[in-house]
């Protein structure tokens, strides 16, 4: 293990060891709707701040929601309405066939 993951790591546990972070409670629960999205970056940004999230972590986490929002607006411009009103997901490969319900966003 280099030297900077040493680093990383030990910065890590000391996060860690300051309690548990409020974000981990929407992260573990799933985000499924605008208003999960909201919670888990709104505590994600508090956890960051009091030091409970290292700022690598953080970085990481908005990635993935900024890819996630990306998913929905393509959702929402290019899927096909179904008979319920919502938008069916799209296929990400000609293959593909959804395994769960479309969420409702």
């Amino acid at each position: 293990m280099s030297a900077i993951a040493k680093k990383d790591r030990k910065k890590n546990k000391k996060h860690l060891a300051k309690g548990k972070p409020k974000s981990l409670a929407f992260a573990e629960a799933g985000v499924r709707t605008s208003g999960d999205f909201a919670g888990m970056m709104s505590a994600l940004m508090s956890d960051t701040i009091s030091g409970k999230v290292s700022p690598q972590v953080t970085n990481a986490a908005v990635n993935a929601g900024g890819k996630l929002l990306k998913v929905v607006e393509m959702q929402l411009r290019y899927g096909k309405p179904t008979t319920t009103g919502t938008r069916a997901e799209l296929a990400l490969t000609p293959a593909a066939e959804p395994t769960v319900e479309p969420a409702t966003v």
